[in-house]
């Protein structure tokens, strides 16, 4: 038999291994210096300027007021500098989440998506700790690429009206294309060669940092790498700049974003019922109306936060389980701040390691450019 020394021993290994393995930042913050911390501000900062815009534009694309954008940025940046396992990702709105979102709140209302995201938080916790990562694994390769070329399609559809300036519903792929080639003739000349101009200069942009400078010139490429990771926070500022000129001197508005309500959202319970127009609906009710996206939303999610992580994991073992519990517990609470369903966004991923992020900390400062809510109207 061993002695209880031996034991205690053990014991206290098996404490260590199990905290190391769930509260991650347990492990890497004694090691940090001055060094990383300069990094990940760089880092973090870079990734608040581009998640700002696109947290505003996928809360439009996901059928809700354009501060649930940032409502749903703040919360998981906070909770995945403790929880979370890879330092590249960064946690938030994205373009997939908040298409699937826009299903289920269409004729409806917001609560329906924050109910929607508490769900979601629950349905992977209870992943998590049946330890059902394992079979995200299982998926092929084939089926992820097809799922997420046909995702993209859609997006990129049914952002065609806003492109053009044009202003109709629509209900589905199809409706969306033949309605758009049906208004086409009314489409706003400034608002199209405005959305086309800039999607020219970002995919230029894009390019920038991939030009082979000599050594020599060491301060251009860095200059030129600087611009090619900011180009969306440029491109807002610019074309927000633009429109601010148009509309005073010139008497011509493009469509803009409008006015953005400001301050924090209150922390609160989620919605567990709800009315609209001039029904009441119970949770029961909310959850038959939200049907299979309970379950569908949160595998999405999943999938693509463990997809993310196994792209930057240099060859390491991705923990999916506690990417679940991470993912669950970001979205749980992002519900208490109104935020729509969550996950790991791969673009802002790679601008995150591209900025040379070294920690999960570079997580805070994106979290904090994004709960700066007090200058939401000057969104407009």
């Amino acid at each position: 038999m061993s002695s209880p020394s031996k034991q205690r021993f053990k014991k206290h290994n098996w404490y260590k291994r199990f905290l190391y393995k769930r509260v991650p930042i347990v492990k890497w913050l004694p090691e940090y210096n001055s060094e990383k911390a300069v990094a990940d501000l760089i880092a973090g900062i870079t990734v608040g300027l581009t998640v700002i815009p696109q947290a505003l534009a996928y809360a439009t694309l996901g059928g809700l007021d354009p501060q649930y954008g940032l409502y749903s940025s703040f919360m998981g940046c906070f909770i995945y500098i403790f929880f979370g396992s890879c330092k590249d990702i960064t946690l938030g709105p994205t373009a997939l989440m908040a298409l699937m979102t826009y299903q289920q709140i269409q004729n409806r209302n917001a609560d329906y998506a924050v109910l929607l995201c508490f769900l979601t938080g629950v349905v992977q916790f209870v992943m998590g700790l049946l330890h059902l990562g394992v079979l995200i694994d299982f998926i092929s390769v084939p089926v992820t690429v097809g799922f997420t070329s046909a995702t993209s399609v859609i997006i990129a559809v049914s952002q065609i009206k806003s492109l053009f300036g044009l202003k109709f519903k629509s209900s589905g792929f199809l409706d969306t294309v033949k309605k758009v080639l049906i208004n086409l003739p009314n489409a706003r000349l400034a608002d199209s060669t405005l959305g086309i101009s800039c999607i020219i200069i970002l995919l230029l942009m894009r390019k920038m940092k991939d030009l082979n400078l000599s050594s020599e010139k060491k301060t251009l490429k860095k200059a030129l790498w600087l611009l090619s990771t900011s180009r969306n926070a440029i491109i807002v500022i610019l074309c927000s700049v633009t429109a601010f000129f148009m509309e005073k001197y010139f008497g011509y508005s493009f469509q803009l974003t409008g006015t953005v309500r400001e301050g924090l959202p209150s922390w609160s319970p989620p919605p567990f019922s709800t009315s609209f127009g001039s029904r009441n609906v119970t949770f029961i009710e909310m959850c038959s109306d939200l049907g299979s996206s309970i379950v569908l939303v949160p595998v999405i999610g999943v999938l693509g936060n463990v997809a993310i992580a196994k792209a930057f994991a240099s060859g390491e073992t991705v923990d999916a389980t506690q990417e679940l519990l991470t993912l669950s517990l970001a979205n749980t609470l992002g519900s208490f701040v109104s935020a729509m369903p969550i996950t790991g966004s791969f673009s802002r991923s790679a601008v995150n390691h591209a900025s040379g992020v070294a920690t999960q900390m570079g997580s805070i400062y994106t979290g904090v450019a994004c709960s700066l809510i007090d200058l939401l109207p000057y969104f407009y």
